[in-house]
């Protein structure tokens, strides 16, 4: 009997040990457990069961701020100076006015191709004196410098040879162009060879660029275009046929 009671009395405290244990477990798991899943991060995108979405809330989002610097940029490379608007607008209204490019000498005054073919008969003998009767005197003198010099012999040593056969070649191919009325109706009137002294280089058509490289190099050509202008020798008679000037330059 005492057996019994002992053996009853152990397998008690056996299953209350048990029970203390499971009880122990229960209580150090069981709030664990469900702090770690309350914790978990959801997931973005994801729609919790109070239907909103937390894992990408708008007021949460970063907003993008400018920079407080900024690129500067570029001066140009030409600062052109500010003009006035009435100016402009005066510039752009004004229409360019046409060069009327002559060919007809038989349409000139007389007095004007008669001068310009006895300079073309001297010139095409190859002797530079039979200019000087043309070259005339005084107040009245051809300018062929800005020295005032016998024009002859200034002639001669803008030649490239001793005789001054070069520049009666010049002056043969300049009278031998188109031509135009400079001045008109004023006292300074004179008719001029070659067109291209009043016309810009970069508004020549084809045949008119063929008669400039006539006269000049590629090289000048070049040299030419980068200043814009003719800057070759030229003739010029006035209406009552007196042989102005023959120069070179703008």
């Amino acid at each position: 009997m005492i057996r019994e009671i002992s053996a009853s009395r152990s397998l008690s405290v056996r299953l209350y040990t048990l029970a203390v244990i499971s009880l122990f477990v229960s209580s150090l798991f069981a709030p664990h457990s469900a702090f770690a899943l309350s914790e978990l991060k959801q997931i973005p995108g994801q729609v919790d069961e109070s239907g909103t979405d937390e894992g990408t809330p708008e007021e949460d989002e970063p907003e993008q701020q400018q920079p407080p610097w900024q690129i500067p940029m570029p001066d140009p490379l030409v600062n052109k100076p500010t003009r006035d608007a009435k100016d402009d607008s005066l510039e752009d209204t004004t229409p360019a006015v046409p060069v009327e490019v002559l060919s007809d000498v038989s349409k000139i005054p007389q007095a004007v191709a008669r001068m310009r073919e006895l300079i073309v008969e001297a010139a095409a003998s190859g002797d530079i004196e039979r200019l000087r009767p043309l070259l005339g005197k005084g107040p009245t003198q051809t300018q062929v410098s800005e020295n005032g010099a016998d024009p002859v012999e200034v002639l001669k040593g803008l030649s490239g040879d001793p005789e001054g056969i070069e520049i009666l070649a010049i002056l043969l191919d300049v009278l031998s162009t188109g031509f135009v009325l400079v001045d008109k109706g004023t006292p300074d009137e004179v008719y001029v060879w070659p067109y291209f002294t009043e016309k810009p280089l970069s508004s020549l058509t084809a045949p008119e660029r063929v008669d400039l490289f006539r006269l000049v190099t590629a090289g000048d050509v070049a040299g030419m275009e980068e200043g814009g202008n003719y800057n070759f020798y030229r003739v010029g008679i006035t209406p009552d046929g007196e042989w102005k000037f023959f120069v070179a330059g703008d």
